[in-house]
């Protein structure tokens, strides 16, 4: 009896505290990755190219290494986001080539029209520094969700397009670009022709 008893009290005692307790057994929702945005913090970009602007410190800005690549295009790495602007510089020799580039990138913007759902276009314009264009915010799951371009209008143009090395779920970037469209409207409001 003893024996018994003895076996008894340890298995019982057992499962009394194992069946106080609460188990939630629901599936969790699905989840992103906390995202820590570093601090806001500029450097020049003084290539001897025909333009400078400003651009994060926490990004770098690398010499465009595509096949296609021209003279002068670049890309500015935001690695911690694996994401990228893209750059490029077109020298200009006419009205109609400048007609024809005005026309290439409202194109390329509005290209995503399909998984856009919402383009917004802002006017640039910066007369003192002969600075214009136009800002393409594109919202939804798309390839890129901002491009811009930038000209004098007579001899130069430059254009820019975000994009990120992953599948658009736009929901799961939207604060990433929130934080990066900040560093392109510095970027912008920055920016300056040579000569």
């Amino acid at each position: 009896m003893k024996l018994k008893l003895l076996i008894c009290v340890p298995f019982l005692l057992l499962l009394f505290i194992t069946a106080c307790q609460d188990h939630d057994y629901s599936p969790k929702p699905k989840a992103y990755f906390r995202i820590v945005f570093p601090k806001k913090d500029y450097k020049t970009f003084t290539e001897a190219v025909p333009f400078t602007f400003r651009y994060p410190t926490y990004s770098t800005v690398e010499k465009d290494q595509s096949r296609d690549a021209q003279k002068n295009w670049y890309n500015l790495h935001f690695k911690q986001f694996n994401g990228f602007l893209h750059l490029t510089y077109y020298d200009i020799s006419g009205k109609r080539e400048y007609d024809e580039m005005v026309e290439d990138a409202r194109k390329l913007a509005f290209k995503h029209t399909i998984k856009a759902s919402a383009i917004d276009q802002k006017m640039i314009n910066y007369p003192n520094r002969k600075v214009y264009g136009i800002y393409y915010a594109i919202e939804g799951n798309t390839a890129s969700s901002v491009q811009f371009f930038l000209t004098d209008s007579a001899k130069h143009y430059f254009r820019g397009a975000l994009y990120f090395n992953e599948r658009p779920q736009y929901d799961s970037i939207e604060p990433v670009v929130k934080f990066i469209k900040k560093d392109i409207d510095t970027l912008i409001s920055t920016f300056r022709w040579k000569n």
